[in-house]
This record gives C-alpha cells, structure tokens and sequence, in this order.
C-alpha cells in the first residue's frame, strides 16, 4: 500500500518540560513524508520525551508540532511500559491494534481476525496465536507488538528503543519489516542508542542533546565532531535550569 498523501512533519521551536526543567529546547524541524528517521542522543537527552510528544502523550510548553493528525500515527513504547502479567494471548494484544477503528462494541470481525492472524504470521509467530504474552521472549514480544503496528496500517510510525533485549535474528526480521514500511512510503521515527545500526539502515538522523546538534543525512549528522558536543552540551546542561522562551532574560 502507499501513502499518496503528504503528511510531513513540522517541529515549530519546539520545548517541553518536566516540572518546569527543559527536556527538549527549542527545536526546529522537518521530517519529510516517508521517512526512515532515527533519534539519537546521550542519555538524558530528550529522545523518548520528544516521541511521546509527537505521540500526543505528553503536553507542549512551547512551539506546535505539525502534520501528525488523529488517527494517522502509530507508537510502540519501549516494552519495559508493557504489563506483561495480564492474561492476554498473543491475538489479542495484536488484535488491540484495531480497536481505534472499531464500532462503538468493539467486536472484532472474521476478516479483521484474519488480519491479526497475517500479521503475526508476518512477524514469524505462526502458530503462537493462543499463547499468552507472559510466557514469550523478549525477541518474541517484540515481534508480536510489531505485528499490532502491522494491523493498525497508520502512514506514521513511532517507535522507541524497538530492538532492546532481542537476538540477531529477531533484529534482522525486524529490521526488514521497517525497510518494507520505508519502501511503502510510511514515516518512521525511531529513538535507539545503537549507533551502528543507525549508521547501516538509517537514511536520516535527529542527533539531540535537548537542544538539537544535528540533523540530516545519517553520514553528515553522526561525524566524530557532533558526537563529541552532543557529550558535551548534555553533561554541561543545567538540570536546575529554568524554561525560558527565545529572547528571555
């Protein structure tokens, strides 16, 4: 399926706080429709903050962030925010990936079932159907949140730390699914500390150190330069600091 329509991405002098502390500074960018950006940083950074706002989950202190309507926009949350103690198979965690588009009973239908069973077949857990989320993996968990991001079919993808705690060959099926999202012209923005993957899959990169050092072309933005005064604006930010706006004294 493509993505005719333009849905590129505006972050207008963008700030957003945590108990009034700066945690992204005045951001300015824009992601283009379709795609493949990886946000990277040191810890602390801003990154998984900056994600939650563009996925309408956290609040704007400042600046406007454009071009992500309702309903076009797809997260997966790092899986550490997962309660994997529920009693829930693996259809049905997938199946939830639906519910933003079903009548008002939520009942789901044969053919919105079969597309459940599709994209887990997608992500390699045939057959896993009827097992319950607590007893799978950590490779296989992942695979079965991507399959939920499968069914919701949303021209704008969200994920944060995607391949934390998973083996290689987890990573590598992964990875092709996002290529084939990249490919059908859907937006991927995806925060990760690996920078050896960014730099072998990734076209485009937000290097941030709460106020952004580079952004870009992946080969130009992660340069010894910008990595070594990412290091240095985030150990020399104030954590005391104060929000201000542009032109504050």
């Amino acid at each position: 399926m493509g993505y005719p329509f333009n849905v590129s991405i505006h972050l207008n002098n963008l700030t957003l706080t945590y108990d009034l502390h700066p945690v992204v500074y005045h951001l300015t960018a824009t992601i283009a429709q379709g795609e493949w950006l990886a946000i990277v940083g040191p810890n602390g950074a801003g990154k998984s903050t900056l994600l939650n706002a563009m996925a309408g989950l956290l609040a704007i202190n400042e600046g406007s962030i454009e071009g992500l309507c309702p309903g076009t926009v797809t997260y997966l949350p790092q899986q550490t925010r997962l309660d994997k103690s529920f009693p829930m198979t693996v259809c049905e965690l997938v199946a939830t990936g639906l519910w933003p588009k079903l009548r008002a009973t939520k009942s789901v239908s044969r053919q919105e079932l079969e597309r459940c069973d599709e994209a887990i077949a997608a992500v390699g857990l045939q057959g896993f159907e009827r097992r319950l989320i607590n007893t799978l993996s950590g490779g296989q968990l992942q695979r079965c949140l991507f399959a939920r991001v499968l069914v919701q079919d949303q021209p704008v993808i969200l994920l944060d730390e995607p391949f934390s705690a998973i083996d290689a060959q987890t990573l590598a099926d992964l990875t092709q699914i996002i290529k084939q999202w990249h490919q059908a012209g859907q937006t991927v923005i995806m925060v990760t500390h690996d920078m050896d993957y960014v730099r072998e899959n990734c076209p485009q990169t937000l290097l941030l150190a709460r106020e952004c050092v580079g952004y870009g072309p992946t080969k130009e933005v992660l340069t010894e330069g910008n990595l070594r005064r990412a290091g240095q604006r985030s150990a020399a930010f104030d954590e005391s600091a104060r929000w201000c706006r542009v032109g504050m004294v």
